[in-house]
């Protein structure tokens, strides 16, 4: 009886154009090399003495950043492993909105320690076990470190919550850190509600107005908009707004008309009915009590007249997140059609002025009465418009501290000396732990180390002397020695503090909890794909066929 040899390739399982790659080989070390390369580029951005990255995005757009999550945003990464990165540090900006870069070079770190036990023959589940009994491990020694509690009641003063929010803002405008949260608590507590655990991030703007110098900066309350008012009203007090999303101008046609006119009476009356038709849409608008009116689209020059003439105030917002922002502040609907807004519709507004700030003139529409109403401004002056980009997104950063303190007010020590703490007891953990997860388990503290060798190698400092004088140091019992950036200008010189609690160094324990929680899932979720299968494109032609030499 003859053996049947199967014949060579087989029936193809996929369809023309599909990419798979399975193994240890083809799938799991290419995506760890792939996330490795991701976190390297976001790593030298980290910590205060971290680098900018210049981006342009497909628009063209320019961004002088160090903020990892405009870096990851605009650079848009097709690679899917690394993509899992991306959306972890989403999370973390969504949830905490700051520490995503601690997300991004955590996660690769793993990724990279788990390279060398998987090469050695190590399965993927076991690097995973062990990995998750490590992450459960540290989160409960982090918990242990906690030395400082902002309390919510009674409110914290403007001085514990800036020393609070200077250390996430150090990281990205160092040297300015100090006058930064002291215009991020002064607007916090303008804005304050009663709960404090309900304060809303929206409640504080941000307002960029070129020219001047960081120092002339300062907090308005009230929503500021960097324009003057359209018409001759510059100012009221008590009065009832209108928003209207549509333009104030005649209505144009929707077809072209040809129109023939015979007399000089004709020419005259042309224009007159739409005339009319407007001023009766102000008559009524300015019967039903309305003294200001906030336009979303253009205003056209007759609507201006006649608004001028029944001395109504108009102010020209584009931005259709500060109108849905403003009809709140006000209380006001939104209208997408001219006239008399019911008394529903209307909202009011307490204080409406025209101010001078550095040279240019800005509006300020403010509440003086209402919790959820109340706002606050922070104005911002720069020379660049790019630096005034940078400075708007570490303040939102700022602002999100704030946010997460008031929910949960505890705080770990910074400068690298909880990762070092947490790494050295998950080790002491590894060790005694039975099984192939121990080593897995040393691996991810070992990651830990990142955090301090990025903060000294950022600094110019070796790295290796200040991770190994630091792990001396917590040996000795010094749980609150960290990396000291600016070691050429202290005494010792040695690259660490012996307490960052007494330096102010102090970050929210949410956040670092969140973000090492998140970069743990990211990278077990890599480490579970043992295949990639990529499908063809859609729309894209498929490739032709060349046909046989012979055939022509």
């Amino acid at each position: 009886m003859s053996l049947k040899v199967p014949k060579a390739g087989g029936p193809d399982l996929f369809k023309a154009g599909y990419k798979q790659m399975s193994g240890l080989e083809e799938a799991v070390l290419r995506n760890i090399a792939a996330v490795g390369e991701l976190s390297e580029i976001v790593r030298t951005s980290f910590g205060p003495n971290g680098r900018n990255k210049l981006i342009i995005n497909h628009l063209g757009r320019l961004f002088v950043t160090s903020d990892a999550a405009t870096i990851i945003r605009e650079i848009e990464v097709a690679h899917p492993a690394a993509k899992l990165l991306v959306m972890a540090s989403t999370a973390q900006e969504a949830e905490m909105g700051d520490a995503t870069n601690l997300v991004l070079i955590l996660a690769g770190e793993l990724l990279k320690r788990s390279e060398h036990l998987l090469t050695m023959g190590l399965h993927p589940s076991d690097v995973i076990q062990g990995y998750e009994m490590a992450l459960a491990k540290g989160r409960e020694e982090l918990e242990t470190l906690i030395c400082s509690t902002i309390p919510a009641s009674p409110l914290p003063t403007a001085e514990q919550l800036s020393k609070a929010v200077a250390t996430s803002l150090a990281s990205k405008q160092p040297g300015c850190e100090d006058f930064l949260a002291q215009l991020v608590a002064e607007a916090s507590l303008a804005v304050m509600p009663k709960n404090p655990k309900d304060f809303n991030v929206d409640s504080v703007r941000v307002v960029k107005v070129l020219g001047g110098g960081l120092e002339a900066s300062r907090v308005v309350r009230g929503m500021v908009f960097g324009r003057e008012p359209e018409g001759v009203v510059k100012n009221a007090t008590k009065a009832k707004v209108a928003v209207y999303t549509c333009g104030l101008d005649i209505s144009q046609t929707e077809t072209k008309g040809t129109v023939l006119l015979k007399k000089a009476d004709d020419l005259l009356n042309f224009s007159r009915g739409e005339e009319k038709q407007l001023e009766g849409y102000f008559k009524e608008i300015a019967d039903s009590g309305v003294k200001l009116i906030i336009a979303g689209s253009g205003i056209g020059d007759l609507a201006l007249h006649y608004l001028n003439r029944m001395n109504i105030g108009v102010i020209k917002v584009l931005s259709k997140f500060d109108l849905r922002r403003l009809c709140r502040v006000v209380g006001a609907t939104p209208l997408a059609r001219l006239g008399a807004p019911t008394a529903e519709e209307a909202g009011m507004v307490d204080v409406f002025e025209t101010v001078e700030i550095g040279g240019d003139r800005v509006t300020v529409l403010r509440q003086e009465e209402g919790e959820k109403t109340r706002t606050a401004t922070i104005v911002l002056r720069g020379a660049t418009a790019n630096y005034l980009d940078d400075l708007e997104r570490s303040l939102d950063d700022g602002i999100n501290t704030v946010r997460i303190l008031l929910r949960d007010g505890r705080q770990v020590p910074g400068a690298g000396s909880s990762e070092i703490e947490v790494a050295r007891r998950v080790s002491e953990f590894g060790g005694k732990t039975s099984g192939l997860a121990q080593h897995s388990i040393k691996r991810w503290a070992e990651s830990l180390e990142v955090v301090p060798r990025t903060l000294a190698e950022n600094a110019g400092l070796n790295a290796e002397d200040v991770v190994s004088l630091l792990y001396k140091s917590h040996a000795e019992g010094q749980f609150e020695a960290g990396v000291d950036i600016d070691s050429e200008n202290s005494s010792n010189g040695n690259g660490i503090i012996t307490s960052s609690k007494e330096k102010g160094i102090l970050d929210p324990f949410a956040a670092k909890d969140w973000a090492i929680k998140l970069a743990t899932d990211a990278a077990i979720s890599v480490l579970r794909v043992d295949s990639i299968i990529v499908a063809k494109q859609a729309g894209l032609a498929p490739p032709k066929q060349q046909g046989h030499w012979d055939d022509d």
